[in-house]
């Protein structure tokens, strides 16, 4: 069942600098589809990372092989990998196919009602049962993979805030992450910056 009133995103809309997806893909959804209730779950992405080839925080830095491979593949296929051996990362592959680059998914907007966790890597998976022995390796670009990623709201340069990583020990001071300001799904936020229905 194709995802309804959606316009999925095609290759060549990662096919493009890591950076620039990155920020692209703010707003954007990510379609998961739930066989149990025959539905599809849509998130509106609020905030992503990005790691290229000559990252020394990206899986590809210095390497072509083993799980690094996957990097250097079709642009707009999910990567998803292992950490500490118990969170799911989900990750879209960047650049022209031959140069690696991936985009990090870090929060997402749940499903209204759902009450769905979904602030962070790790507990966005876990939300959305995103596993790598599931999801590894399929094209985000096609609705029938059963995840992939549409077109949604486009915000303006105002609304978003571009600064450094989170969780890594390499390369901690590119500001390589960007995340909708006034989310309040935002896993890490910058402390200069506060919602706008915050007080103060």
């Amino acid at each position: 069942m194709a995802p309804p009133n959606c316009l999925v995103l095609p290759a060549a809309f990662f096919e493009r600098d890591t950076l620039t997806v990155a920020r692209a893909l703010l707003g954007c959804q990510l379609l998961k589809y739930e066989l149990s209730s025959n539905a599809w779950l849509a998130c509106p992405i609020v905030e992503t990372e990005a790691y290229t080839e000559e990252d020394p925080a990206c899986h590809a830095y210095n390497r072509t092989t083993g799980r690094a491979a996957a990097l250097y593949g079709n642009p707009g296929t999910a990567y998803v990998y292992l950490i500490y051996g118990i969170y799911d990362c989900l990750n879209v592959v960047t650049e022209k196919q031959g140069t690696a680059g991936a985009v990090l998914f870090r929060a997402v907007m749940p499903p209204l009602g759902s009450g769905l966790k979904t602030s962070g890597p790790g507990r966005l998976t876990k939300a959305l049962r995103i596993t790598k022995s599931a999801f590894n390796g399929r094209a985000l670009t096609q609705w029938d993979s059963g995840l992939c990623l549409a077109a949604g709201t486009i915000y303006p340069d105002e609304a978003v805030v571009q600064t450094t990583r989170i969780g890594i020990r390499k390369a901690v001071d590119y500001p390589w992450r960007f995340y909708v300001k006034d989310s309040p799904w935002v896993s890490v936020r910058e402390k200069s910056f506060k919602l706008a229905t915050e007080p103060g």
